[in-house]
């Protein structure tokens, strides 16, 4: 039976993982704590390790994983940007879970959208309290506006349509257009200038990195709404503050924060917290902040427990890694999978 070192524990992963992996042969040692070059010798003795979306798996960490005999990190998530692949490349296999729900993070969207205008969770505050006055708790009609959707791959193709289903008019910007979805695609500029409504759905890049900073914010309608369901670096946090500070931008709904590494997923109600920018966002009464959870359904969780554990159970048997990420491929262009072998 092979050990598995599980970093970034929560009860919730423990629930779908225990409930399946003897059923692969797999053990986990649990840690509360994230992974990172200081943490990393816990893994001693294992035979890999499981990590999550702020873990920090950086060179040294993934140096300090491989001289304690770890062959192979397995994501339970999509995300892989906090990996060093360059130094992972040769020693350590990473896999990732590359779908779990898109219609949880979708629909958790327009949860947040329609929570930000229509004001329900400041409803819900004063009517514990008995007061049920209507005063500023006035918002618009989603019908007839337009809904600017940044990266149109399953996520955004679901929001999508649930847009449609509000009659809203949708324009779309990515620069890998979706073949025969009927989606209306337009630039970048112009979505940023005709959209009331933008909402965030493309995985972080070079390119992607700061798509929402100072000179979109600009084109942007006085009273935009953004959502950001997808990575927190994005957008530009203190560029977004000075546009709502500035009221050009109406009310932004965000599930993720650029430097949500050391906040999110974690408690920190009996203390002041450090991050100026942070703050101020979630002091704003227009700014809806959730602490990355829009991934959070039964659904999601388990499809990301059976996609993790079917991805260690190809490793030890000796299978092709489909859900494999791969320094060589995005380096040459070109990807060994594509001839059913691994990586290295």
């Amino acid at each position: 039976m092979k050990t598995i070192a599980f970093y970034d524990t929560k009860p919730y992963d423990k629930i779908y993982f225990d409930k399946h992996k003897k059923e692969y042969d797999l053990e986990f040692k649990y840690f509360e704590n994230k992974l990172n070059a200081d943490t990393a010798m816990m893994a001693r003795g294992c035979d890999g390790v499981c990590a999550f979306v702020n873990d920090d798996l950086n060179g040294e960490t993934i140096e300090t994983l491989y001289e304690n005999g770890i062959e192979v990190i397995a994501m339970r998530c999509s995300g892989y940007n906090n990996v060093d692949f360059s130094k992972a490349f040769g020693k350590i296999h990473v896999l990732r879970v590359p779908a779990y729900s898109p219609y949880a993070v979708a629909e958790h969207a327009m949860a947040m959208l329609l929570t930000l205008n229509r004001k329900t969770h400041r409803a819900y505050i004063r009517t514990r309290d008995f007061n049920f006055s209507l005063n500023g708790l006035v918002g618009f009609d989603l019908h007839g506006k337009t809904a600017g959707i940044i990266g149109t791959g399953k996520i955004g193709q679901i929001f999508i349509d649930i847009c449609r289903g509000f009659g809203l008019r949708v324009i779309a910007y990515d620069p890998y257009p979706a073949k025969d979805k009927g989606i209306d695609y337009v630039d970048l500029e112009t979505l940023c200038r005709e959209a009331d409504i933008i909402s965030l759905h493309c995985p972080l890049t070079d390119s992607t990195k700061h798509i929402i900073r100072q000179e979109t914010l600009d084109l942007m309608k006085d009273g935009v709404y953004i959502i950001n369901t997808s990575r927190g670096k994005l957008i530009d946090s203190e560029a977004l503050l000075h546009a709502i500070k500035s009221e050009r931008v109406g009310g932004a709904a965000l599930d993720v924060y650029e430097e949500e590494t050391e906040y999110f997923f974690e408690d920190y109600s009996e203390e002041i917290m450090p991050d100026d920018v942070l703050s101020r966002l979630i002091s704003m009464p227009n700014v809806l902040v959730t602490s990355h959870q829009a991934f959070l359904t039964k659904e999601a969780l388990e499809n990301i427990a059976l996609t993790t554990l079917n991805n260690l159970k190809d490793y030890y048997a000796g299978q092709p890694l489909v859900n494999e990420v791969c320094y060589h491929c995005q380096k040459n262009g070109s990807c060994k999978k594509d001839h059913k072998e691994r990586c290295f």
